[in-house]
């Protein structure tokens, strides 16, 4: 009986594939281990094993895998389990899951290789000049990959060159598979066997009498080793006996020295456990206890404690009680990248190596590292801390999920498939192994709060902060009336200048938020009103007046500032609005004294750039931090007391049906990093319509008012947490195919759906990278089967798909789109 297996490959088709296999093979194979398959003509492509039986495929003739790649699983059983229902959920491929979960280097992909085609006569002076550079370097090489070819040529793109020497029959092309992973291996000394007894040494030291800078690298040596117990690397030993390179190559060719190399992680805890876990105050043991009562009741928990009242050191007890159980794993999500700078040092602090650190920062390597280590259960990686793609992690006895900063919308994936929301993901992985799950904030998002009414959560609430310290004092600056009596400074209310100062003269620290990045957002000729545009995208190009150029914030495209205006050729070109890095040269202006830094996309961009920025205001090294709404999330400043916020309005007037709770959670968030030690705070926040129902609400702390009014509104306009949402957006490069494309789906969705379908409409940017974009919303009631409308949407999708003329509409489902 022939033996097949079937497999999920990474590319976004919905089902899996069967491969022909031996009896062998099959019995050697588990699911779970990387085998490498041909796929269509000529591609080779890394596949999972998904199940292994003896079903031939009805449809097509099963082929024969290329090679296995493990020998154990690298995903596990509950992993491929979880995967398969993200699929579900968000109406993608899990083949799409994969390519999302798996390290890059795990995806081996197959490279062309080139190699002289044997037994074929040709005349090498036929050759053209370029194809005679390929056919004289194939003479002392065996195969060139395309890459090299390129490099030979000077030449992007290689292929018609080697397209006609294929045509010529003087090169043959094959695929071949090559790993991506290269473990750091690091290269140590130590004295051969022969050489471990003392008189062995003395002799050697004698005969190296002659040549006493190689003696003194071997006492060097030998003091290392008396010292240490740890095997010694080259490197300590170059560093301690000040010796080049050449000394030790010798003594290792007289085999004097022995060198080896060792296997060793990128990414180390370094230092020791250096803070004893806090006490926790009455209310913080209260909510300890709480939780613990409704994780006995196996209930996912909300934590809805205000910012600064110490949500993270009962985490941290939580977090212990699961590690002193010897087994066990905790996963520690967070939204930003930025938060992981902190939240990683102060775990460390706690339990020292038991850490790790996972995130879309870390390079290739340091990933594959990293899974590892969660994979074997190693004792390196009992916590694991990191954004929202950690909770793709091949766990294998996780017993508690924190999610931190729960409201936040970094929670989402947007791009690409997988459009997975890792908050509600980490709810049915905790439901998957039996573990607990905590969420925290000090703003929940009406989702989360609305399912403890609906009693699916426990609530848990932390009221007071941290040592009794009182909430900040926020005051609302009616910038409107400050321009009417000429009080402003630029961006500047005379008030925000006023506390500044105040702040300053006390040796505290100020936060400024601005959530708009670049120096302006739009650039206007001051006599014909024209405003440089992107080419690609319909947005006005923003100015970064650091690098003096117009950028667009949608698709990179970027161009010189011009002197005068491109169509009327007037040199008054004036900037509109204002953005963090004018609020940054507007300070300086203001404050030459004070010392400013930026914390954007702009400056954020290398892999510790958030630690840079962030260690240095921590260490008072700088006196403001201008800041996008990274500032908002969680970050934790010893000597900040004044924060101000420049524009409020911006956030408010957004046309979302979300904009409210946003602006609300962003603000409270934000003034949240003022004043938390034991100097009250102070938030000020500069608006022209200071009377607004959520700056209200802001002002005063109301959450649950807020809630109680959001809530009306998503019950009258049928929004989500009462109505779900399915997102369909549609991209083409053509305007008119977009609109047919969009026009007929619609139609099809009206006549199983009714009113629910909302759209199609353009959204306020309608066109990004050259793409028209066209949005169609589905609503689905309380009631209706969310199982069934997926199944009726991917019906309409797939007729969509089999019309010839909108085949090439990339349609894009997103399901939840909160």
């Amino acid at each position: 009986m022939a033996n097949f297996i079937d497999v999920i490959l990474p590319i976004p088709v919905p089902n899996t594939f069967t491969y022909l296999v031996s009896p062998a093979e099959a019995q050697f194979l588990a699911p779970g281990i990387r085998v490498s398959v041909p796929f269509g003509k000529t591609k080779i492509y890394t596949a999972l094993v998904y199940q292994i039986h003896n079903t031939p495929p009805e449809v097509y003739e099963a082929k024969e895998i290329h090679q296995i790649l493990d020998d154990t699983p690298i995903v596990t059983k509950q992993q491929l389990e979880f995967w398969h229902w993200i699929a579900a959920y968000y109406m993608c491929a899990v083949g799409e899951v994969m390519r999302a979960a798996l390290p890059n280097a795990f995806l081996l992909e197959s490279e062309t290789v080139i190699s002289l085609k044997q037994g074929e006569a040709f005349n090498a002076h036929d050759l053209k000049d370029d194809e005679f550079l390929i056919y004289e370097a194939l003479q002392h090489q065996s195969s060139l990959s395309i890459h090299e070819v390129s490099h030979i040529l000077d030449k992007k793109n290689a292929l018609p060159v080697i397209k006609r020497l294929l045509d010529g029959h003087v090169v043959d092309v094959q695929e071949e598979v090559y790993e991506k992973y290269k473990p750091k291996l690091v290269r140590y000394v130590k004295f051969p066997e022969r050489l471990q007894t003392e008189a062995a040494l003395r002799t050697v030291l004698d005969e190296l009498n002659r040549a006493p800078k190689q003696r003194e690298v071997v006492l060097a040596l030998f003091s290392l080793l008396a010292k240490s117990q740890n095997p010694i690397k080259l490197k300590q030993l170059t560093e301690a006996s000040k010796a080049s390179p050449a000394i030790i190559k010798a003594l290792i060719d007289k085999d004097i020295f022995e060198a080896y190399y060792l296997q060793m992680d990128r990414v180390q805890f370094t230092g020791e456990k250096s803070a004893d876990i806090k006490t926790l105050n009455p209310q913080q043991k209260q909510a300890l206890q709480e939780i613990n009562q409704a994780f006995s009741a196996q209930r996912p928990v909300l934590l809805h404690g205000v910012t600064s009242s110490g949500k993270t050191e009962v985490y941290v007890k939580l977090i212990q009680e699961i590690l002193a159980q010897k087994s066990g794993q905790v996963l520690f999500l967070v939204p930003e990248i930025a938060l992981t700078t902190q939240l990683v040092n102060r775990l460390q602090g706690y339990f020292g190596e038991e850490v790790a650190v996972f995130h879309s920062k870390y390079s290739t390597n340091e990933r594959v590292e990293v899974w590892n280590q969660v994979l074997e259960g190693s004792p390196k990686a009992r916590i694991i801390l990191g954004a929202r793609s950690a909770v793709l992690l091949p766990f294998n006895d996780l017993r508690l999920i924190v999610v931190d900063e729960e409201h936040e919308q970094s929670y989402k994936q947007f791009d690409p498939a997988p459009r997975y929301h890792a908050r509600d993901a980490a709810i049915v992985l905790a439901r998957m192994f039996k573990a607990h799950i905590l969420m925290g904030s000090a703003t929940p998002s009406l989702e989360s709060y609305y399912n403890v009414q609906q009693h699916k959560y426990a609530l848990v609430a932390l009221k007071t902060r941290y040592n009794n310290v009182l909430m900040p004092e926020i005051e609302l600056i009616d910038i409107k009336d400050k321009h009417k009596r000429k009080r402003m400074t630029g961006h500047f209310s005379d008030r925000l200048i006023e506390a500044m100062e105040e702040a300053f003269k006390a040796g505290f620290q100020v936060i400024l938020f601005q959530n708009r990045r670049g120096f302006s957002p739009i650039v206007e000729c001051v006599s014909c009103g024209h405003s440089p545009q992107c080419p690609n995208c319909d947005v006005s190009l923003t100015y970064h007046k650091f690098k003096g150029q117009l950028r667009c914030h949608y698709c990179g495209y970027y161009a010189v500032m011009p002197k005068t205006c491109e169509a009327c050729g007037s040199p008054e070109v004036d900037t509109k609005g204002f953005g963090t890095e004018q609020v940054e040269k507007e300070i300086q202006e203001l404050f030459p004294e004070v010392k400013v830094g930026r914390m954007d996309l702009d400056t954020t961009r290398g892999k510790y750039g958030y630690e840079k920025i962030i260690t240095a205001f921590e260490q008072q090294e700088l006196d403001v931090l201008v800041g996008t709404q990274m500032l908002t999330k969680g970050l934790d400043f010893r000597h900040v007391k004044l924060v101000g916020i420049m524009n409020a309005d911006n956030m408010l007037n957004f046309p979302d049906f979300r904009a409210h709770e946003r602006s609300f959670q962003l603000m409270l968030q934000v003034s949240g990093r003022a004043g938390r030690t034991k100097e009250r705070g102070k938030v000020l926040i500069q608006t022209y319509n200071p009377n607004h129902n959520i700056l209200q609400q802001v002002s005063t702390n109301a959450y649950d008012e807020m809630f109680k009014e959001q809530m009306d509104d998503r019950h009258n306009f049928k929004y989500p947490p009462v109505y779900r949402l399915i997102k369909i957006t549609f991209k083409h490069r053509n305007y008119n195919k977009v609109n047919e494309g969009a026009d007929w789906y619609a139609k099809s969705l009206r006549m199983v759906f009714k009113a629910h379908v909302l759209g199609p409409v353009f959204p306020p940017v309608s066109r990004i990278r050259n793409q028209y974009i066209k949005h169609i919303l589905v609503k689905i009631p309380p009631g209706q089967s969310l199982a069934k409308t997926k199944e009726a949407i991917v019906k309409i999708n797939n007729s969509f798909m089999s019309v010839k003329v909108f085949r090439s509409v990339r349609v894009i489902l997103n399901v939840d789109n909160y």
